[in-house]
C-alpha cells in the first residue's frame, strides 16, 4: 500500500470517528436532558429507545445539512424499518391492501364463520401527523382484528409537511365513507363501525367524528363509537399539569408536541416558544377555553404540580399564524357543546407519564358533562407511544400489552 492510499484511508477513518463521536455526544446530551420517572418500568429499555430515536434524528439532521437527504425522509425510513419484515397473515386472519376512494388502506378480516355481521373499526395511526404508516401499525391492527373478531381498516392518510391540514383528515373521511358504503361486502354491519386511533390518529378520529356529526351523510350511518388512545386534542394550552410534569419524559417531549402541531398546521416553527408560553391565544379566548381547560377540572390526584395560571400577554401576529390550530378540526377538545354532545360512546386511554394525559382526561369530563357515555383507562406506568412497540420483539413494553388488552376488551362491547 502506498503512502497516499494509507493517508486517504486514515483520513476517512478519522472522519468516520469524528462523525460517530459527534452523534454519541449529542445523543448523550439529550439523554441527560430527559427524565425517566421512578414509576416507569423498563427504565433501561426506555433509555435505549429514546437514545435510538435521538440518534436517528441527529444523523438525519447531519445528512440534511450535507445535502444528502432530508431529515424527515431519513427518520421515516428508519421508523418504517422498525415495523420489521412483512410476515404471512396469522391463522384466522385475511389481510389485503387496497384503496378506498383513492386512499391507501389495509383490511384485516377474521376468517372464522360468523352467524351475524361483524363489527368494524377504521383505524388511524399515530406519528404526529408527520410519521407512521400502515406497515408500522400492522401488528397492532392484526391483534385487534383477531382478538376482537373485528374487521379493521387501517388508513394510510397523507402526512405533513408535504400535505398539511386538512389533507389527512380529508383522507380519513373519504376512507370512512367508502367503508361504510361497502361494509356489507366484508360482512360488516355499517351500524357497528367505530373510529379509532392513537396520538395524532386519535385526534383524527375525534375530529372526524365531529365533522360527520355536523355534516352527516344521510345515506350512511354515523360511527357507533370512538376508540381514542392517548389522543392529541387541543393546541390552546401546553401548560397543563401533564405537560409540565412530563415535559422531558420520552418519547414525546412537550416542545416536540408543539413542533408536530405546527408542522401539521403550516410549518412555521418560528413561533414554537410563543405557543409554548401561551402567547398565541387572545385573552377573551383564554377565558372562553378556561371552563374546559382549567386544571381544577382534573381529578385531584392529577393536579399535583399544577401552577397558578399566569395570563401571558398574547401576540396578535402569533395568533394570526396559528389561529387555525384552535379550530375543532385540529383541536377537538375546543368544539362547542352543541357539536360535542353528538359524540358517540367513547373509549379513552391515557398514560400517567405522557404530556397528553390531561387532554384525554379533560375530554372525558366534557363528554360526561354532556351526557355522552365514556369509558376511561389510565395506564399508571405507561408513557406516550407504548402501543407503537406492541409485539416488536425486545422493544415490546409490558404496559403496552396491558393497554392493548384494554382496547380489545372495549371493542368487544361495541
Amino acid at each position: 500500500m502506498d503512502i497516499g492510499t494509507a493517508i486517504l484511508i486514515i483520513g476517512f477513518a478519522a472522519l468516520a470517528a469524528a462523525f460517530c463521536l459527534l452523534v454519541i455526544g449529542v445523543v448523550f446530551s439529550e439523554l441527560m436532558n430527559s427524565e425517566i420517572p421512578p414509576g416507569l418500568g423498563n427504565r433501561g429499555k426506555i433509555h435505549l429507545l429514546h437514545g435510538g430515536m435521538v440518534g436517528i434524528a441527529v444523523v438525519g439532521r447531519i445528512l440534511e445539512r450535507l445535502g444528502l437527504c432530508q431529515q424527515l425522509c431519513f427518520t421515516r425510513w428508519c421508523t418504517d424499518r422498525l415495523a420489521g419484515r412483512k410476515r404471512p397473515p396469522p391463522a384466522g386472519l385475511r389481510i389485503k391492501d387496497s384503496t378506498f376512494a383513492g386512499v391507501p388502506v389495509r383490511i384485516y378480516e377474521p376468517t372464522a364463520l360468523s352467524e351475524h355481521k361483524r363489527r368494524g373499526l377504521v383505524y388511524f395511526h399515530g406519528g404526529g401527523w408527520v410519521l407512521g404508516s400502515i406497515d408500522m401499525y400492522d401488528r397492532v391492527c392484526q391483534h385487534i382484528a383477531k382478538e376482537s373478531e373485528t374487521v379493521v381498516v387501517s388508513v394510510g392518510y397523507r402526512l405533513a409537511p408535504e400535505h398539511r391540514y386538512p389533507a389527512g383528515l380529508d383522507d380519513c373521511e373519504l376512507a370512512t365513507h367508502h367503508f361504510l358504503s361497502v361494509a356489507a361486502e366484508f360482512n360488516v354491519d355499517p351500524h357497528r363501525v367505530a373510529l379509532g386511533g392513537d396520538s395524532a390518529g386519535g385526534n383524527l378520529a375525534a375530529a372526524l367524528s365531529q365533522r360527520l356529526a355536523v355534516i352527516p351523510d344521510r345515506h350512511l350511518p354515523s360511527p357507533c363509537g370512538l376508540v381514542l388512545i392517548y389522543p392529541v386534542l387541543q393546541m390552546a394550552d401546553f401548560n397543563l399539569p401533564s405537560y409540565l410534569q412530563n415535559q422531558a419524559v420520552p418519547v414525546l417531549f412537550r416542545a416536540r408536541m408543539v413542533f408536530y402541531y405546527l408542522q401539521y398546521l403550516n410549518g412555521d416553527t418560528s413561533v414554537s416558544q410563543d405557543v409554548l408560553e401561551g402567547r398565541h391565544v387572545p385573552a377573551e379566548l383564554k377565558l372562553h377555553y378556561s371552563k374546559w381547560l382549567d386544571p381544577s377540572n382534573l381529578p385531584r390526584e392529577f393536579q399535583d404540580g399544577a401552577q397558578k395560571r399566569v395570563m401571558t400577554a398574547h401576540d396578535g401576529e402569533v395568533y394570526h399564524i396559528v389561529k387555525g390550530g384552535l379550530e375543532p378540526g385540529m383541536s377537538p377538545l375546543l368544539a362547542e357543546d352543541d357539536v360535542l354532545c353528538r359524540t358517540p360512546p367513547t373509549f379513552i386511554l391515557t398514560c400517567q407519564y405522557d404530556v397528553l394525559r390531561d387532554d384525554g382526561i379533560l375530554y372525558r369530563k366534557r363528554l360526561q358533562d354532556l351526557g355522552v357515555k365514556v369509558t376511561w383507562c389510565n395506564i399508571t406506568d405507561g408513557f406516550h407511544g407504548i402501543l407503537s412497540f406492541f409485539r416488536k420483539n425486545w422493544l415490546s413494553i409490558p404496559a403496552g400489552v396491558r393497554a392493548m388488552e384494554q382496547v380489545v376488551s372495549y371493542i368487544k362491547t361495541l
